[in-house]
């Protein structure tokens, strides 16, 4: 299975110079736990997680009404491209501990997101994401 059968098409973005404030309130209006930071052209540059505005700022008493995504983004994002093995993208996932994978198509640009939840509901691929959501669970 590929991964654009299961990946969530395009994804609510932000820019590098958006504040966090408004990052956080995309990841409250989408229900989701990571925003990809794009670039003039849609290609993505970083990735912010709910975590990460916790972690990275609000830990370290910084104000995230005053900070731009680009100073609390990862960077580079770790991605696949739409037609890579399912399996390939839960390898990535496990090897890099993380939750979400960005997908991006030949141009560069940002076609969709994977992550856990699109595991679950692929069928076949429970165990997968049983597996993926252990070791991204374990510290590293």
């Amino acid at each position: 299975m590929k991964v654009d059968a299961i990946m969530t098409p395009s994804p609510v973005t932000a820019r590098p110079s958006a504040l966090l404030r408004e990052v956080a309130r995309l990841m409250l209006d989408h229900d989701v736990g990571e925003i990809p930071i794009v670039d003039e052209g849609g290609a993505p540059v970083g990735v912010i997680t709910d975590r990460d505005i916790v972690v990275r700022l609000v830990a370290h008493g910084q104000d995230p009404t005053q900070v731009a995504a680009a100073d609390c983004m990862t960077s580079p994002p770790r991605t696949v491209r739409p037609d890579a093995d399912v399996k390939e993208c839960a390898e990535l996932m496990m090897r890099e501990h993380i939750r979400r994978v960005p997908v991006v198509g030949e141009d560069g640009r940002l076609r969709g997101i994977v992550a856990l939840a699109d595991l679950e509901r692929s069928n076949g691929l429970r165990s997968v994401k049983a597996e993926v959501a252990r070791k991204v669970s374990q510290p590293h």
